[in-house]
Order: structure tokens, then sequence, then C-alpha cells
């Protein structure tokens, strides 16, 4: 799919409407053509993206269910694993499609209207649009079924999905930087993304191990990002969130991938 760059026109008293009216246009641009070569270069394998969500909460269901183990809270298996696939998801996403993006999308940065911030920030709303999307179909499903998917305290639930959200950003910001050095950094992040999700606590709640092992389990940032969303569904759970550990992970983590973005980019234009 081309990718049309709107021109912004000779400067007048109105450039810089004309310059916020070309912004907008080169977003949706990106974002159009992000959706249309995810898959197969049509607009319905955009929701593959969608669905992957369910899928994953459907296996961990089964698997569950198959070996006869019981929801380690509440009286549902889908909702316990829509608990800990939504939040971990969403992170895994966001940080390896921002990626992934600006190795697709490198060529277009040589148009002098479109920047490296602008095909991430596309990415973004297009990874954080499809994570919604996802949720709400995971939601309609389980009403369909006549389960109870609505979190005691749904504001607990949603700062800790939209934290997941937020350090997916900060972190795949890192990895674009990391990207533009090391092109194999892609498929060593995948496999740290494989086995972070299993470690994340999204098929067993980790609160059930041993104080020793629970321990170490809590460095990883994702599984206290599932234990936060997993709180507003009981807050009687033996959990402690570390805040101010999770709000280092999403503030450093960004302010480090725009600091790496920006020497590595001024050096690329040098």
């Amino acid at each position: 799919m081309q990718l049309e760059i709107p021109s912004l026109g000779p400067r007048s008293i109105f450039s810089k409407a004309e310059r916020i009216d070309s912004y907008l246009r080169v977003l949706n641009a990106l974002m159009l053509r992000d959706m249309r070569t995810r898959f197969a270069g049509s607009y319905w394998g955009y929701l593959v993206q969608v669905l992957w969500p369910v899928a994953h909460m459907f296996i961990i269901a089964t698997a569950m269910a198959f070996r006869h183990v019981p929801p380690p809270f509440g009286d549902s298996t889908m909702v316990f694993a829509a608990t800990g696939a939504i939040p971990a998801l969403a992170f895994q996403y966001i940080s390896r499609e921002i990626m992934k993006g600006i190795m697709q999308n490198k060529p277009l940065t040589y148009y002098p209207q479109v920047r490296t911030l602008d095909v991430m920030f596309s990415r973004v709303l297009v990874e954080i649009v499809s994570s919604f999307l996802g949720v709400m179909l995971i939601l309609t499903i389980l009403f369909a079924l006549g389960l109870n998917p609505i979190p005691k305290d749904i504001t607990t639930a949603i700062c800790g999905y939209l934290s997941a959200i937020a350090l997916g950003i900060g972190v795949g910001t890192v990895n674009v930087a990391i990207i533009q050095v090391f092109p194999g950094w892609l498929l060593g992040y995948i496999g740290i993304g494989i086995l972070l999700y299993i470690a994340s606590g999204v098929m067993f709640l980790a609160s059930d191990f041993p104080e020793q092992i629970y321990y170490y389990l809590k460095w990883n940032p994702i599984l206290q990002l599932v234990e936060w969303v997993r709180l507003g569904y009981d807050p009687t759970l033996p959990i402690t969130i570390d805040y101010i550990y999770l709000f280092l992970w999403i503030f450093g983590s960004l302010s480090l991938g725009l600091a790496l973005e920006r020497t590595i980019g001024r050096r690329g234009s040098a």
C-alpha cells in the first residue's frame, strides 16, 4: 500500500493550521497503511489482531478445564484467564509492534513530513484501539456465556490495564532505539516476551507460590500489572502492588527511549 504524504504548501498566515492538518493527515495515512498491511493487505485481516486476546483466553481456560484446575479466585476459569491475558497482551503487543512499525515504515521517514515519532505514535494509536476492541469483544463473549466480567473495584482494574498500556509504550520506545542499531533485537525481544508472558502469572496466581519464589517473580513488572488488574476483581487477594516500582518502570523506560531515539535520530541525520 502506497502512502500519500500531504504537502504543507506555501507558508501563509494559516501555516500553523495547515501544519496541524497535514500532521493529522500523515497520522491517518500511517494508521490506515498499518491496518491494511498487517495481515494479507486487507482491513479484514486487522480483525486477527483483535481476536488474539480472545484466543488466549479460550486456550488458557480450556487447558485449565482439561487439567481440572479450579480458578484460583472467583467462580469462572474464563474470567480468571481474561484478567491475566488482557493486561499482559496489551503490554506485549504495544511494546513489540512499535518496534516492528519502525522496521516496516523506515523508508517513509525519508519524507520530510514523516518523522520516526510519527510512525511510533501512529502504531501506538492502532495498538491501543486494537486492545480496546479486544477487551470489548471479551466482555461481550463473557456476558453472552452468562458470566459476570465486571470487576468489584472497576477503578483498580482499569488503572492496572492502562498502566500495562503505558509500560508497553515506554518499553516499545526503548525497543525502537535498540532496533535502529541492532536489527536482530526483534527476534531477541520476541523470545524475551514469551518468557515474560509465561512468568507474568497469566495462567496461575503468583501469590500462591512460596514467599521466596514470589519475591523474585515480582521483579517482573508485567506480573505486578496482572495482579493489579486481578486485585480489582478480588480485593481480598494476598497481593501487594509496588506502585513506585511500576511507575519507575513506566516513566523511566519512556524517558530513556525518547532520549535514545533523539540521540540516534540526530546521528542518523548527520
